[in-house]
Parts: structure tokens; sequence; C-alpha cells
């Protein structure tokens, strides 16, 4: 019987780093944006949003970033019967909209995050220039 595992996940100065860096890149694209960053096991590692975010995306954000952390996968990626049902049975905690992307490095996957405040094609654009920033694996 294996005792334990070992697994990765994003450290808090690397999620504190893509908050920060997300916030500029939404600024320079005028957007305020609410960005959240979640470990393999969907927990909240850093989040902020910018002065004048609106409400909802605080919540989008952070559901973005589960949605990569649980799925491995760039949100927005559902066909239509599971981009319903899938939310639904996670009591909302994923959901289907675009600006959330796993996070690797040389292939070793640590978590995700989630950019939400412009339309879901901005907020992957954010988000994907943030990935490129940091060095991490791209994302197809």
């Amino acid at each position: 019987m294996q005792q334990y595992i070992q697994t990765s996940a994003v450290s808090h100065e690397l999620a504190l780093h893509i908050v920060a860096l997300a916030i500029e890149e939404g600024a320079r694209a005028g957007l305020p944006v609410a960005v959240a960053v979640a470990d393999p096991a969907m927990a909240l590692v850093a989040y902020a949003r910018a002065d004048g975010t609106t409400p909802h995306s605080a919540e989008t954000g952070r559901r973005k970033a589960q949605t990569s952390a649980s799925t491995r996968r760039a949100s927005g990626w559902m066909p239509d019967p599971l981009a319903a049902i899938l939310p639904a049975g996670s009591g909302n905690l994923l959901t289907n909209i675009k600006g959330g992307l796993p996070l690797r490095f040389d292939g070793r996957f640590v978590g995700g995050f989630g950019v939400a405040g412009g339309t879901p094609d901005q907020d992957a654009e954010i988000a994907r220039a943030v990935l490129a920033a940091i060095g991490a694996d791209p994302v197809d």
C-alpha cells in the first residue's frame, strides 16, 4: 500500500505575481479585471480585483480558475450538453466561459487561473499574455 503521494501546486509567490500581471494587462486593455489562481485541488491561492471591476467578475474569475485547475484545460472547451451539466453538477464551481487557463511548467501541472472583466475573448487574451509573461507552457 502506498503511504503518500507527491503533488505539485502553484506557489503563493507566483500566484500573487499572476494576479498583478493580469490586472496590469487588463489596465493596458482598458479593462478592470478580477483574477483568481487555484491549485490542482481547486483551492484559491490568490485573488484580487482592480478598482471598478463588475461585481459578478469576482465570481466568474474564480470559477474560471477552478475549471482550469480541475479539468487541466482552458475554460470554454465544453460541448453544449456538458456546458450546462458540469457547472450544475459541481454546484457551479465550474464554468464554460473563456478566460481560464491551466498552469504548467515543463509539463508539470500546478493549477489554473482565471481572468474576468471583459468579454470572454478579451479575458482569454489577457490570460494568454500572462501565461507567456511567466514562462509557463503554452495552451492550445
